[in-house]
């Protein structure tokens, strides 16, 4: 029995063309007001996201 892939997860990560997985980094989606700018800025990029092979099968398969 095969499972399905997890849609709504699958749609925050990004694979690269070396098969790197990258995310977003946490704790930008609200309370970034009281921020100081250079700490806003440094959220806005990416994160390496390490995956075990079944969770990328679980969550990265066609």
């Amino acid at each position: 029995m095969s499972t399905k892939t997890n849609k709504s997860f699958t749609k925050r990560l990004k694979v690269s063309k070396n098969g790197k997985i990258s995310a977003r980094k946490t704790g930008q989606n609200h309370f970034n007001a009281k921020e100081s700018r250079r700490s806003q800025l440094a959220k806005k990029g990416m994160v390496n996201f390490p995956m075990s092979n079944k969770d990328k099968a679980r969550f990265i398969t066609n």
